[in-house]
């Protein structure tokens, strides 16, 4: 049975869903100002392997990640380029579909927009201030009361007192408490018209927090199975949407019976770059399009997913090749049988560890480990016990989104960091040798093989005189 580790109760605890076979999951996507950067790339090959494991595990999946298209940054970015804010934002969300497409991952079954969402937000101010837990400040703000909230900080595990002791901010923009965050902002007089939206408080927009509890509310419902969202997220802005969302259907006081907003909160791990938070002002900022320039989508699926998803992970290009490899040892095993397509029986030995390991709170590292065990074992076969194992290891691994290409044309492919032959000359080389081979100039031969690893090529002779080549 599937585990999950739930943030909301710092543990695993067994799936079950509110409807049986079916799971509702919501994750919160990007601010679109600029192009997606390697930590979005996390999250996204992340989520896209739980919902590809959920459905291959027989759950119906409605996967909803919404895309943040108005906020302080974009409002910002959009002034600084003299463009409208749908200008900017329509570009900048055309570049995160590229990239995701690039990689090679799944779009959500809905992709709200904020802004086709302010009707929905402002029901839900308006409801949060008939249930006094939210008031307008002097400058038109319209904040939501934390303290009045006796339950916040259920996913941070911080009490109210606690999170007071570290708060530094004075009060501003006529906030009650330093812990009270906004809901509506009054719009300035230098801020575009396309960023001001009419309301009962006067004109503006919405807070970030507030966002995704609208849209996930108005598309899954006030309580549904599955929450996610990058590390970071986790406070302010995951508890914020629990106390939103949480106060607008209960007010003050949520009984212990009554359904919680989000059953299970899934939180993916940090990246770092060389051992450093990643940063603009460390120059190690890597975007994803930058990423794919040097190394091949699946590379960097695997490298992610070598990881569990909840443990920080360090980025580098050492790494990265090191994710290569393993992806080229896994091919090569391929390369060695016509896998053919035959019907995976669940009781399987290599299917039952490789589902042991994805149940036990989407244990990858471990599901890969089953995989290079199956190479080996591809290795060591022969025949149609080989072939029913090769295809054992691409049934398996399609799950993972890994594995699904010819076996050469990935080998033959290699490194995009390569500056080596091309495919022509190589080819060139390997008729010279078998020339050489027929003239019984075995030096020259062995001498053109060489030659060719030196430059990252392997050859292998294979029976009928045939010799197939990958890059190393």
């Amino acid at each position: 049975m599937l585990q999950i580790y739930n943030t909301l109760n710092r543990s695993k605890q067994a799936f079950e869903p509110i409807v049986p076979g079916q799971v509702k999951m919501y994750v919160c996507g990007m601010t679109v100002y600029d192009f997606c950067h390697i930590g979005h790339a996390r999250v996204m090959i992340v989520f896209d392997m739980v919902v590809r494991w959920l459905r291959a595990s027989g759950y119906e999946v409605l996967y909803v990640r919404n895309i943040t298209d108005i906020d302080d940054k974009i409002i910002q970015r959009a002034i600084e380029n003299g463009e409208p804010i749908s200008t900017l934002t329509n570009r900048f969300i055309d570049a995160m579909h590229a990239d995701s497409d690039e990689l090679g991952l799944m779009h959500p079954d809905q992709e709200p927009r904020a802004t086709d969402f302010i009707a929905q937000m402002q029901g839900m101010i308006g409801k949060l201030i008939e249930n006094e837990l939210a008031y307008q400040s002097d400058n038109g703000d319209v904040n939501f009361a934390v303290r009045l909230l006796p339950r916040y900080g259920q996913l941070s595990g911080k009490s109210l007192d606690e999170l007071n002791a570290g708060e530094r901010v004075a009060i501003v923009g006529g906030k009650r408490d330093p812990l009270d965050f906004v809901l509506w902002k009054s719009a300035k007089p230098q801020e575009p018209a396309d960023t001001r939206w009419a309301s009962p408080w006067g004109e503006g927009r919405p807070g970030w927090h507030i966002e995704c509890s609208a849209m996930s509310c108005d598309l899954l419902g006030e309580h549904f199975d599955i929450h996610g969202g990058g590390a970071d997220l986790q406070f302010p802005h995951h508890e914020n949407e629990i106390a939103q969302s949480e106060g607008t259907l209960y007010g003050k006081n949520r009984k212990e019976d009554d359904a919680p907003f989000v059953n299970y909160w899934m939180h993916n791990g940090h990246i770092r770059v060389n051992e450093e938070k990643m940063s603009k002002s460390l120059g190690n900022f890597f975007l994803i399009r930058d990423v794919l320039k040097s190394f091949d989508p699946e590379v960097l699926r695997f490298f992610m997913l070598k990881a569990h998803y909840r443990s920080p992970i360090n980025y580098s290009d050492p790494q990265l090749e090191e994710a290569r490899a393993g992806l080229v040892r896994l091919y090569t095993a391929l390369a060695q049988a016509e896998a053919k397509t035959v019907t995976l029986d669940p009781q399987n030995l290599w299917a039952k560890r490789f589902a042991d390991a994805m149940n036990d709170d989407f244990n990858t590292p471990e599901a890969i480990a089953v995989l290079f065990d199956l190479a080996s074992e591809v290795n060591r076969a022969q025949g149609a016990e080989q072939q029913a194992l090769a295809s054992t290891m691409r049934s398996l691994a399609n799950s993972l989104n890994f594995l699904q290409r010819d076996p050469t044309e990935f080998l033959q492919a290699g490194s995009k960091q390569d500056s080596g032959l091309s495919a022509a000359q190589i080819e060139e080389q390997i008729t010279q040798r078998l020339a050489a081979k027929l003239a019984k100039d075995f030096a020259k031969s062995d001498l053109i093989r060489k030659t060719l690893l030196d430059q990252g090529v392997v050859l292998e002779d294979k029976p009928g005189g045939l010799t197939e080549w990958r890059r190393t």
